[in-house]
């Protein structure tokens, strides 16, 4: 198993002057670390207005600090979204980063979650995953052809030849944004790697598993020509401390997340309050005041607790096959001290073990694409809930 770290530079209310910069300043530097501490991946989000949940519009810019900084981890768009930006502008900008970084770009494709974000690039709730296609179809073949013009039914392009070409080729890997769970099957159908942005039990991520490699391995039905990616990677909620109680203690912005996500996605289409009336980090104070036990519990899944812990619960997510877990550590007010200091702990107790059997689970993942081994059909309806029981739960007013 490999793992990931993911962000979405959340910055919670009130904001001083630097806290922006300092907030950019400190996630690079824990890349920095995660890099030498022989972390597998680095995922920045795509996301705009988000006011508190995620500051992170430009994650080309951010990456690209990063690439300059690390050696060797990959460098992931987690992702970035095809209904507000041009196809030709995504094609260049990610050859860039991958040139920047000698090859180690990894391409996840989105269509964006929310109505916040998508009414002022004029896109809809019920259109995105139709752009989502189509920008798909126009923006693959950019990698590889000296000329290539298209006409579709969101985008035009004509015959030009996009530069520079990635390092990689024909093209960096393919993730899809994996939101909605049953996403996960589309990725697999797709011939592209899930992103799974959901927080799965371990029962739930084998149901997942299964359901997305069959889908790869039977169903494939891709959308152009393009190389498949059969990966399935997972987002946890992450602190790791020397005893449990002191990662809890930790990892409050682990709920803060919960409650900013539910915020912004819970009710499709609902209007947010007008910039700058609302402090979500005043909200959520007075609902964790008022739920105290409903705190505790979120913050009793996860991958939140001491190194041992946390090996008893990998092993299970290990034992359902998933190929990374991607963790999140940069949420809320968790302090920069503190998530380095679960990088490193983590890093130095718990991951060996899990790098060590990698070659097994590659040997798996062999066997099953080539058909020596079938996995069952299994129905994934008992797991589509994406947060899961422990998750906190926000009125829909």
């Amino acid at each position: 198993m490999k793992f990931g770290v993911f962000y979405e530079l959340q910055l919670p209310k009130p904001w001083g002057p630097r806290s922006e910069r300092d907030l950019f300043h400190d996630a690079l530097a824990q890349l920095e670390l995660a890099d030498r501490l022989g972390y597998d991946y680095a995922w920045e989000v795509e996301h705009h207005f988000l006011e508190e949940y995620s500051h992170s519009p430009a994650p080309e810019v951010f990456l690209g600090a990063a690439s300059q900084r690390t050696r060797n981890i990959r460098l992931g768009h987690g992702i970035i979204q095809l209904t507000t930006n041009h196809p030709a502008r995504v094609a260049e900008r990610v050859a860039c980063l991958d040139l920047l970084s000698d090859g180690r770009v990894e391409l996840g494709l989105g269509e964006g979650a929310s109505i916040t974000e998508l009414g002022p690039f004029d896109r809809t709730m019920e259109e995105k995953r139709a752009v989502w296609e189509d920008a798909v179809r126009c923006i693959l073949p950019m990698f590889t052809q000296e000329g290539w013009e298209y006409e579709g039914p969101y985008f035009r392009f004509p015959l030009r030849n996009v530069l520079p070409k990635p390092l990689q080729r024909p093209h960096p890997p393919l993730w899809v944004a994996c939101s909605q769970l049953e996403t996960i099957e589309m990725a697999g159908r797709r011939g592209m790697g899930a992103l799974g942005f959901q927080f799965l039990s371990a029962d739930a991520a084998h149901a997942w598993v299964h359901a997305y490699y069959n889908s790869f391995v039977k169903r494939q039905e891709k959308l152009a020509e393009y190389q498949a990616n059969p990966n399935i990677a997972i987002v946890s909620y992450f602190m790791c401390a020397e005893t449990d109680e002191e990662a809890r203690r930790r990892a409050d912005g682990v709920t803060f997340f919960q409650f900013a996500l539910r915020y912004y996605n819970a009710a499709k289409g609902r209007e947010r309050a007008k910039p700058g009336t609302v402090s979500l980090w005043d909200e959520y104070n007075a609902w964790k005041r008022a739920n105290p036990e409903a705190v505790e519990r979120a913050l009793r899944g996860g991958l939140i607790g001491s190194p041992e812990t946390l090996r008893r619960k990998l092993r299970k997510f290990e034992a359902s096959n998933i190929d990374q877990v991607i963790l999140l550590n940069q949420a809320g007010n968790n302090t920069h001290a503190d998530i380095c200091e679960s990088l490193d702990l983590f890093a130095r107790q718990v991951m060996p073990e899990f790098h060590e059997r990698e070659p097994q689970h590659q040997d798996w993942k062999r066997r099953v694409l080539t058909g020596e081994i079938a996995l069952e059909e299994i129905d994934t309806q008992p797991f589509r809930d994406r947060f899961g029981p422990n998750a906190v739960r926000v009125a829909a007013e």
